[in-house]
């Protein structure tokens, strides 16, 4: 076995204890410690994904327990994708929190930045849909931390919500969990796999109630309608680094249900097959009209950006319905896209707004850097839209080519062309509003002694480096668009090969 595939699990879970009870009063001491530790798991996810662009499926089975009575976590080209993915984010948010700051406007940033991680990672790596609820408690119990960093009224009331309905997710989880268990014997996914091949469809009711219960509870996490509605208030009231942490979040639902529903329930799973893509597509459909109508009647720019989450889910499940190696494709394409493009909407307008000290989309007094935050924000709009030159453009028309079923083709390519549509004129009416009309607007004269109150510190350099860099990746993600669709199309045709990953999680194939 090869242990570096559980260190993106237990780096992050021995430095966040350490950082939490020994380095609390000390916030350059644990600044240091978990810049320190996501730096190594970035290069440990490096070292991963170079390990699985092999090909091979590789198992590691903690205490030496195999499969399926003992708990394994697998890599492969598809979990070593999105570890490689949360690290990058990760560091690219960490730097910004603290270069701005955030991460000593309350107690216990770090120590909760590191659990988070290790819910993330844990949930990627994981081969059993148990383990898959655990890691999800842990990505819950740290992320209500963070969300509520810093305290306020309104952080909490969202905060509450947020909660509210993840705990109701989970609960759905358990009883999904359990009605699977009663009917397989298992949890692990790929024994899951060659057990629900031998079940026959008439016998297959309570399988059919499992995953679709398992479908609210992914689409919970993916914000997909109809349980998106706890998206937009908590991502527009978290603090800025904290949501753009939250733009991979989502993706854990979406990599769930990639995951589950296509090895466990797969197209070739008869008892289960078309019951995900029938209500997971004209879902996807609606929180696309969600989205773009969110990001339009928007006042205030963080809940635009929040919006746009919302939409951008819609358009990455569009393609996951499909559950086919060619829509994964364009799927994982568009992931990789939507995670950076938000986390660096969430980071530019942490910058705009900390300088205006207010959120909403009203004409104020002029800041120092006015054309390089438009620039920056405009740049990332761009991206989020779907508009050329960026990859989100590239990601789009991965996703309506591949769309091509006559009943759907209609309804897919008119929801995301309208969405895309609506969502440029959202986000050209909030930057001509806060950077173009700004220009006009005298500034503000401190009574009485007709002095101009002093503008808002220009950014830092540090603190401009990482939304820059989040950019730079959608840069670099279309100038590399070739290789990384040939790169996303050998993940996809592995995830397809159902046969492959039974076979090096439990040494069999699908018939012993």
């Amino acid at each position: 076995m090869n242990h570096w595939i559980i260190a993106p699990v237990i780096l992050p879970a021995m430095l966040a204890p350490l950082i939490g009870f020994v380095m609390r009063h000390d916030i350059s001491l644990a600044r240091a410690a978990s810049l320190t530790g996501t730096i190594f798991l970035a290069a440990i996810s490096v070292g991963l994904l170079i390990l699985a662009a092999s090909g091979e499926t590789h198992v590691y089975k903690l205490g030496d327990w195999e499969a399926p009575y003992g708990i394994v976590l697998v890599l492969d080209r598809l979990s070593a994708l999105m570890v490689f993915l949360t690290s990058l984010l990760a560091l690219i948010v960490l730097i910004h929190a603290i270069a701005t700051g955030w991460d000593n406007r309350g107690r216990h940033f770090h120590a909760l930045f590191q659990f988070q991680l290790m819910g993330i990672c844990g949930a990627f790596l994981t081969g059993d849909v148990f383990n898959l609820f655990v890691f999800f408690e842990v990505l819950l119990i740290a992320s209500y931390g963070l969300m509520i960093h810093s305290g306020g009224k309104a952080r909490l009331q969202a905060g509450l919500q947020y909660v509210v309905i993840n705990l109701a997710g989970s609960t759905l989880f358990l009883f999904a969990l359990g009605t699977l268990y009663a009917t397989t014997g298992t949890l692990n996914i790929a024994h899951l796999a060659v057990r629900l091949a031998e079940i026959p469809v008439e016998d297959a009711a309570l399988v059919r109630v499992a995953t679709m219960l398992l479908m609210i509870v992914f689409a919970v996490k993916a914000a997909l309608f109809p349980v998106q509605f706890w998206l937009p208030g908590t991502y527009a009231n978290a603090p800025a680094p904290v949501a753009a942490l939250f733009a991979i979040m989502t993706k854990v639902g979406a990599y769930a249900i990639l995951r589950v529903h296509t090895l466990a329930f797969g197209p070739e799973i008869a008892a289960t097959e078309g019951v995900a893509g029938s209500w997971l597509f004209p879902a996807a459909i609606v929180t696309i009209a969600i989205g773009a109508v969110g990001v339009l009647g928007a006042r205030r720019l963080m809940p635009l950006i929040a919006f746009s989450v919302v939409g951008s889910m819609g358009t990455l499940m569009i393609a996951i319905s499909a559950f086919t190696p060619e829509a994964t494709t364009a799927a994982l394409y568009y992931l990789v896209h939507s995670t950076f493009a938000a986390a660096a909407l969430f980071l530019i307008a942490d910058l705009v707004v900390t300088r205006r000290e207010v959120d909403g989309l009203a004409a104020m007094p002029v800041t120092q850097q006015n054309g390089l935050f438009a620039a920056l924000f405009f740049a990332a709009a761009i991206g989020m839209a779907g508009m050329p030159p960026l990859s989100g453009f590239l990601g789009k028309l991965f996703v309506l080519d591949v769309m091509r079923d006559p009943a759907e083709l209609p309804w897919a390519w008119t929801a995301i062309l309208a969405g895309s549509l609506f969502t440029i004129v959202g986000f050209a009416r909030a930057g001509s509003v806060l950077f173009w009309k700004s220009t006009a607007t005298p500034a503000a004269v401190l009574a009485g002694d007709e002095v101009a109150a002093p503008m808002p510190p220009a950014a830092r350099p540090m603190e401009l480096a990482p939304s820059m860099a989040a950019l730079a990746l959608l840069v670099l993600l279309s100038l590399l668009a070739g290789p990384a669709a040939g790169y996303l199309e050998r993940t996809s045709a592995q995830l397809f090969d159902r046969a492959g990953y039974v076979g090096a999680v439990l040494g069999t194939d699908l018939e012993g």
